[in-house]
């Protein structure tokens, strides 16, 4: 991974306080194949890991950089319609980055979650694809899907609402 990308992560981080760490993880052929960011607060490390191919092909750690402290919640998971509780009640799921929202992991297969749906904590609600980078977004909550805010493959803004999910469901 290049040195210019690695500081675009980093500024990412510093400049988003809801997020606690951004892993890059290097798939078959040396094609780097997804990106795990997590919420302040959530993550195991409370750092940013970037990962990068060492000539033998395997992983190695790259720059350890402090996450900020606090942050907002973004909470993560599926929506569906069916107000079964008021809005208020609902915690919403936004976007922790600019991209494209994908509902599935591939053309064709089923929705990570949709209306209905029970989802937990740490379970891929959907994808966002930024810089040709897919980036599983996992959920910060548990509960029922009320809600899906945006249709596959549209593009999404930082901090727009994907999902609502019913807690109390």
């Amino acid at each position: 991974m290049k040195p210019d990308i690695i500081a675009h992560l980093v500024q990412i981080l510093k400049d988003s306080p809801e997020l606690g760490a951004i892993e890059v993880r290097r798939g078959l052929f040396g094609i780097w194949s997804s990106v795990r960011v997590s919420k302040a607060g959530h993550s195991n490390t409370g750092h940013l890991l970037v990962t990068a191919p060492s000539p033998g092909g395997s992983f190695v750690p790259g720059p350890t950089v402090a996450a900020p402290a606090g942050g907002g919640s973004v909470p993560l998971a599926g929506g569906a319609a069916g107000a079964a509780a008021p809005a208020s009640q609902l915690l919403e799921i936004k976007s922790p980055m600019v991209g494209t929202f994908y509902k599935s992991p591939e053309p064709g297969s089923e929705a990570y979650a949709k209306v209905g749906s029970r989802v937990s904590v740490g379970q891929v609600v959907c994808i966002i694809e930024a810089m040709k980078i897919m980036n599983e977004i996992e959920s910060e909550v548990q509960g029922v899907v009320r809600e899906v805010c945006v249709d596959n493959a549209q593009p999404v803004e930082f901090g727009q609402v994907l999902f609502r999910v019913d807690p109390n469901a």
